[in-house]
C-alpha cells in the first residue's frame, strides 16, 4: 500500500483532524507520505513529519494561496499519477471533501465518505462508517484504485513519531480551467479560545438549559476549564448558539479528552457526534435521560446549581 495523505492547513498550522489521518496512515503503511498545498507551507512540512509523515511534498506556489479545489485537485492527481499512490486519504472539512470529489472525478477513482476507521484484512484497505443513523457499522472497500478516503473528523489522535520524514518539493502545473474560480473574499468567524474539534474540553449545552443566557454559565465553566463551548441541533435551531459549536449527525464530530453535556437529552443524532469522547460527563435533571446510558458519570440534578458550584470548584484548585 502506498499512502498520500492530504493535510489542510489555516496557514499557520495543520489542524488536528488532519494530523490523525496522517497518524491513523502511518501505523498502516510506514512509508506514508503528506501533501502540502498553498503559498508558504514550507515552514509546516517538520510538523507533518513529526506526525508520520514518512515523505513530505511540498506543493508552494502563488496561484495556491487561496483555499480553492480545484487548484489542488491539479497538483493532487499529478502527484498521484507521478509517484503512483493507490490510496489518498481526507481528514473531513468542506474543502476537503470538495478535493476528494474533483480527484475522484479526474482520476475516476473510488470515493468513500464519513470512514471512522481503516483496518488492512486479508491485505486489503477497508473502511470503517455507520448507517441507519449510526445503529449498526458496515465495512467498506474499494474495486479499483487508487482509493480515495474522506475519513469522518474525530475519529482519530495524533501521534508523534521517532522519526523525521525527507521533504520534497513540487513542481506546480495548474490547468487554465482551474483559474476560471476567484475567490472574492473570505470571512472568519472571530472567537475566544480553542474551536470545538480542536479543544481538548469541551461544555455542551441543550434545551434543558431554558434560555440562550443559561449559556453564560457554560462559557464560565468552559473558561476555567480552558475548554470551549459547544450546543445541540435544538439550540442552534432555536437560535440559542452559533451553528460552528453543534455537535451531532449534522454538525461536527468531536473527540475531546473530556466532554461535559449540560441538559442534554442524547439522542442518536447528538451521540453520533460525541461518542468517541475520552470521558463523558452529563448533568440532567431527568434520570431516564438516554444520555445516561452511554456516559461514564452521570449527575441528576439542577444544571443551573451544579454548573456554577463545579465553575467555582475548578476556580478555586487552579487557584
Amino acid at each position: 500500500m502506498s499512502t498520500l495523505v492530504f493535510l489542510e492547513h489555516d496557514g499557520s498550522s495543520i489542524p488536528k483532524g488532519a494530523l490523525g489521518v496522517l497518524s491513523k496512515a502511518a501505523s498502516l503503511d510506514s512509508d506514508s507520505a503528506a501533501a502540502l498545498v498553498g503559498s508558504g507551507v514550507r515552514e509546516l512540512a517538520p510538523e507533518a513529519a513529526r506526525f508520520g509523515a514518512a515523505r513530505v511534498f511540498v506543493a508552494e506556489d502563488p496561484q495556491l494561496e487561496a483555499p480553492l479545489p480545484q487548484t489542488r485537485v491539479d497538483v493532487l492527481s499529478r502527484l498521484v499519477q507521478e509517484q503512483g499512490f493507490d490510496t489518498v486519504l481526507f481528514a473531513a472539512s468542506v474543502l476537503a471533501a470538495d478535493v476528494a470529489g474533483g480527484l475522484s472525478a479526474r482520476l475516476d477513482a473510488g470515493l468513500n465518505w464519513d470512514l471512522g476507521d481503516l483496518v488492512i484484512e486479508n491485505g486489503e484497505l477497508v473502511g470503517k462508517r455507520s448507517a441507519f443513523g449510526d445503529t449498526i457499522l458496515v465495512d467498506v472497500g474499494w474495486t479499483t484504485t487508487p482509493r480515495i478516503g474522506l475519513i469522518r473528523s474525530g475519529s482519530f489522535d495524533p501521534a508523534e513519531q521517532s522519526s523525521a520524514g525527507e521533504v520534497i518539493d513540487v513542481d506546480v502545473a495548474i490547468e487554465d480551467f482551474s483559474t476560471a474560480a476567484a475567490l472574492v473574499a473570505r470571512d472568519q468567524e472571530e472567537q475566544a479560545g480553542p474551536s470545538i474539534e480542536e479543544a481538548d474540553i469541551l461544555v455542551s449545552g441543550g434545551r434543558g438549559l431554558g434560555s440562550p443566557e443559561a449559556f453564560s454559565l457554560l462559557e464560565e465553566l468552559a473558561a476555567a476549564l480552558g475548554g470551549a463551548v459547544a450546543s445541540t441541533r435544538a439550540v442552534v435551531d432555536s437560535g440559542w448558539y452559533p451553528y460552528p459549536t453543534q455537535v451531532g449527525q449534522t454538525g461536527k464530530v468531536v473527540s475531546p479528552k473530556l466532554y461535559i453535556g449540560c441538559g442534554i437529552s442524547g439522542a442518536i443524532q447528538h451521540k453520533v457526534g460525541m461518542q468517541t469522547s475520552q470521558t463523558i460527563v452529563s448533568i440532567n435533571k431527568d434520570p431516564h435521560a438516554p444520555i445516561f446510558d452511554f456516559s461514564d458519570l452521570g449527575v441528576v440534578g439542577d444544571l443551573h446549581e451544579i454548573v456554577p458550584k463545579l465553575t467555582e470548584l475548578v476556580k478555586a484548585r487552579r487557584g
